[in-house]
């Protein structure tokens, strides 16, 4: 644990961990989903359509729930509830129904381009986690393999990499370490896709990249809870304070870290602490 102001006993972590794993126990349920942008792509059953749904569901996931999750329904209807079949088949008409949609700073243009970039990545592949994965002539020996460092950056590179249709605007919503942006949202759509467990919230479906890689998305909730608990000490909240958040959730589970992101999002929304 890092805080040089107050430091933090033996017996302490323990106790902290202990009260941890409790909360991580009492929100990690399908009770949690409900109230969620998780609750998007659990509409679904097919891979692609839980993929596509819980990445733009994460990325709208700024503001108050649900006014997120109205929108992100808006867009499943938008896509005639068939996310994957309507990206690989729209035709150049189906388009005209997105130049109304907004939600806050994401309007009609980002639409478009996350329509037109899932459209060409889907007819070439088969899972959007191939989009996050380095290819063979990439390093992926440094430091940043033990984390989701270099999946994330590598997913912004392709994502933003089409320069002939790409509206520079659209960059400000996909994140990436090479900013040293938190990446929250893109942190916890991996959560999403990556975490595996028999609790029924997150969903397990992607293989090659793995729990232990994981970082927690540091939403105010979380960044709360966990200054509160000495468990952070940056000032800053970017994206080497979440490594340092993570870094000290390994001493309590180095296999799955982020399963804490339950308990310290728990405890901030629901006025525990």
């Amino acid at each position: 644990m890092k805080t040089d102001e107050l430091p933090v006993t033996t017996t302490q972590i323990t106790t902290i961990k202990e009260f941890l794993d409790a909360k991580a126990d009492l929100y990690n349920r399908p009770s949690f989903i409900e109230r969620d942008p998780i609750s998007i792509p659990h509409r679904f059953s097919k891979k692609q359509d839980i993929e596509l749904m819980g990445f733009w569901a994460a990325v709208l996931a700024w503001g108050q729930r649900p006014v997120i999750l109205k929108k992100a329904n808006e867009l499943v209807e938008l896509m005639d509830s068939a996310p994957h079949d309507f990206v690989r088949n729209h035709e150049e008409g189906d388009l005209k129904r997105f130049l109304n949609f907004k939600h806050r700073t994401f309007n009609a243009t980002d639409a478009l381009y996350f329509l037109h970039f899932f459209r060409q990545y889907y007819l070439d592949n088969d899972s959007l986690e191939d989009a996050f994965l380095p290819t063979a002539t990439e390093s992926f020996n440094s430091p940043s393999a033990q984390t989701v460092e270099s999946p994330l950056i590598t997913f912004h590179d392709r994502f933003c990499g089409l320069t002939d249709f790409f509206p520079e605007r659209t960059r400000k919503h996909i994140a990436t370490p090479a900013r040293n942006s938190s990446c929250k949202r893109l942190l916890m759509f991996l959560r999403w896709m990556v975490r595996q467990d028999d609790r029924g919230v997150d969903f397990g479906i992607w293989t090659r990249l793995r729990p232990h890689q994981l970082v927690i998305p540091i939403d105010v909730h979380v960044n709360r809870v966990a200054r509160h608990l000495q468990l952070l000490s940056r000032p800053q909240t970017d994206w080497k304070a979440a490594l340092e958040l993570t870094e000290t959730l390994r001493q309590f589970d180095p296999e799955d870290p982020v399963r804490y992101d339950f308990a310290l999002f728990g405890l901030g929304v629901e006025g525990e602490m």
